[in-house]
């Protein structure tokens, strides 16, 4: 026997990179602009107005220009970028704060009640899910290895992690509640197929819901050709299904006979009866409207729940981000898929007849979609002129089931060479021969419509087009123009939950447990909101643990050393990545992450200097100031003063140890202020000396804690003791 590494060599393994956090996606992405609306989370809403480096302690140090109403103006420290959070997409007509006004912090403590209220219903929801249970459904030994080896492709590095994730909850007991969030053709239906087998073998029943009767189809062909040979039974539920059959089909699922039932909102109705229902599996769930969702509901108050999406409505989002709903990020692309090139152009029928013809001669397929099916006559007649060589087959959701049954087939095995269609294609279709498309009047189209229709192409390992053509001459509305712009701009792999977060900042999150469609974004911004909410739910969690407190992240140090802190233009000459950097190293948590972005730097741009050194030891003395809350540092050649927040420190006694121990060099100001006596004459003596200090104070509060409170000594020690 020769084994698959005998014939072709052992696999090359790629290292696992360090996985960034959902929640910090957000920020990630945001990248400022100059005027971008932005929001101070101590001063209110502001617009940016560039980078300027000031003189500070008698060193320059690189700070953010925010003007205010009145044309105040806010200097902020590159360090402290954290207190910034972009506004949001819809900018216009947005009323700048007052420097100093009370307005701001009395709008943002408003919020703040509203989002508390909010997370309480949250955790009650979801302290609800953790009371009931569910089947544990567990991967039959041998079994479930032989079904992931008939998986004709490598796993991605997300898609592993994603399957496991699915595989743990199933078996945990508990109702599970996933959503499986992964671009376009990024191999979420691999992760159904494997929770579904469990499921199946486990003698648990398999409802897997999707919005088109094509997509419908589809799934149902992948299931059945994936389960050949296996004894579960798999049936199908759509208007493609004639009467006789899909009454069968509503008896074997009462009976128990069929175990995977595939169907569109038809498994909805209420002549549909499972006998034991285990898993229910939602595809493309941003199709379904409001009264489908809450026949959904009833569909699986006791089962495990299994969402699949590359563009996640915002609501969805909002819960998954804010750790209420559980959620996987398939964000790595199969191995040679090339992003698509998109197009953005006023019609034009030499070019399209080209981008036509470049695809039958390289022995491809074309779709080309039209928003109305008034729409399609027209165009097709346009087509028999403009490329009379090619074969051209019309679809629409208004044609029979069976006869766009036999168009889909026929298009399927290569008998046309153009499928003329409406939207009836976004949802999840695979013809891996497909690789250019053109849509017509795409200002038409929503940005997540765009989205899903560009990624039924470029499924292969060939390059894909994808042309978007508008009305020449015709002016385009405000919000079709920003639509388009943002949809150029996700032109690389995986952007779908890039493009679900520009959603969010564009059409708000909603209230995530009413029906409204307008929430209290506009009030404070989308970051700032988000973080609210996730504090909100984080600290609720804190309370619910014996000995846990909430900690308070609003707050961030001031240090002063008198040093250069920036990474100078000589270094770093592109001012937009510049404020990128910035921006992420004002996340940065604990030392690793800090010697990583050293790294990164070293590597992309060369050497450090020594202001970007400085700049980087600023950011871990900051992270300690956090965990011993020191609010601010003034450091100079003769020593340092540390403020306490609060003139509190939460180690009393362990302070006055450490002052001891240091015989005369610290002493504690009858104002609560801890002098440090030191000969520092060079800025590099200064930041060292202060960082020595703060992990001391530090170190103190993790003691000092104990086992007392562990949720607030595990969190605010955390850069102490990773150090």
């Amino acid at each position: 026997v020769y084994s698959e590494q005998d014939i072709l060599g052992d696999r090359l393994v790629r290292r696992r990179r360090q996985v960034r956090p959902s929640e910090h996606l957000i920020s990630e992405m945001s990248s400022l602009s100059l005027g971008d609306i932005v929001v101070h989370a101590d001063h209110g809403i502001g617009r940016y107005d560039g980078l300027e480096t000031l003189e500070i302690g008698g060193a320059p140090h690189d700070c953010l220009r925010l003007v205010y109403a009145g044309d105040d103006k806010l200097f902020l420290p590159v360090e402290n970028l954290d207190l910034l959070s972009r506004y949001g997409s819809e900018e216009t007509g947005v009323q700048l704060d007052k420097l100093g006004n009370a307005g701001w912090q009395a709008r943002r403590a408003k919020v703040k009640n509203r989002i508390t209220e909010m997370a309480d219903k949250l955790m009650a929801l979801a302290a609800e899910r953790e009371l009931r249970h569910a089947p544990r459904l567990v991967p039959p030994a041998g079994m479930y290895e032989e079904f992931c080896a008939r998986f004709p492709f490598n796993e991605t590095e997300d898609q592993n992690r994603a399957i496991d994730d699915t595989v743990a909850s199933l078996s945990a007991g508990k109702p599970m509640d996933r959503l499986i969030c992964g671009d376009v053709g990024f191999g979420k239906t691999e992760v159904a197929l494997r929770a579904a087998f469990v499921t199946a073998l486990n003698g648990r029943q398999v409802a897997v819901v999707v919005p088109t009767t094509l997509l419908a189809r589809q799934h149902y062909q992948t299931f059945r050709q994936r389960f050949d040979g296996l004894p579960v039974q798999i049936g199908q539920l759509s208007r493609l299904v004639n009467a006789r059959r899909a009454a069968e089909i509503r008896a074997g699922v009462e009976s128990g006979e069929i175990d995977i039932v595939v169907g569109t909102h038809a498994l909805l109705s209420k002549n549909i009866k499972f006998r034991e229902l285990g898993l229910v599996i939602v595809d493309e769930e941003q199709h379904f409207g409001v009264e489908q969702k809450e026949r959904l509901k009833r569909l699986r108050s006791d089962a495990h729940v299994l969402t699949l999406t590359a563009t996640p409505i915002p609501r969805t989002l909002q819960l998954a981000l804010s750790g209420v709903r559980e959620m996987s990020l398939i964000a790595t692309p199969p191995v040679d898929r090339l992003a698509v090139r998109t197009f953005i152009m006023p019609y034009d029928a030499l070019t399209v007849r080209e981008a036509i013809m470049r695809e039958h001669f390289r022995g491809g397929q074309t779709f080309y979609v039209c928003p109305r099916v008034q729409d399609l006559s027209g165009v097709h007649e346009q087509l028999r002129e403009l490329v009379p060589e090619v074969r051209v087959v019309v679809a629409h959701g208004g044609m029979g089931a069976s006869e766009l049954e036999d168009v889909m087939s026929a298009f399927y095995d290569g008998k046309y060479d153009v499928l003329l269609s409406t939207q009836i294609i976004e949802s999840g279709l695979d013809i891996p021969s497909a690789n250019t498309m053109i849509i017509h009047r795409a200002d038409m189209f929503g940005l997540a419509q765009l989205y899903q229709l560009r990624g039924r192409i470029g499924r292969a390992k060939t390059r894909a087009y994808a042309y978007l053509t508008l009305p020449p001459g015709k002016r385009l509305t405000a919000s079709a123009t920003r639509r388009l712009e943002v949809f150029q701009t996700l032109d690389t792999l995986g952007a779908g939950f890039t493009l679900a977060s520009h959603d969010l900042d564009i059409r708000g999150a909603g209230n995530l447990l009413g029906d409204e469609q307008s929430g209290h974004i506009r009030e404070v911004g989308v970051e700032l909101y988000q973080q609210m909410l996730e504090e909100a739910v984080a600290n609720l969690r804190a309370e619910d643990k014996p000995g846990g407190r909430p900690e308070d992240h609003s707050w961030t140090p001031q240090i002063t050393m008198g040093t250069p802190v920036l990474i100078p233009e000589s270094y770093v000459r592109d001012l937009n990545v510049r404020l990128g950097l910035y921006r992420r190293l004002s996340v940065l948590v604990d030392r690793r992450e800090i010697e990583a972005f050293a790294a990164e730097l070293v590597d992309r741009f060369g050497t450090l200097p020594q202001e970007v050194e400085n700049l980087l030891e600023i950011v871990a003395i900051k992270q300690y100031c956090r965990a011993a809350g020191v609010e601010k540092i003034d450091a100079g050649p003769k020593g340092a003063v540390v403020t306490f927040r609060g003139s509190n420190f939460a180690n009393p006694d362990g302070l006055v140890g450490l002052i001891q121990k240091a015989r005369g060099d610290l002493k504690l100001r009858p104002d609560f202020r801890l002098v440090r006596s030191a000969d520092w004459p060079r800025p590099e003596d200064r930041v060292r000396g202060s960082k020595t200090l703060l992990e001391s104070l530090a170190s103190l509060i993790g003691e000092g804690l104990g086992d007392g409170a562990p949720g607030e000594a595990a969190g605010r020690s955390r850069a102490a003791s990773s150090a």
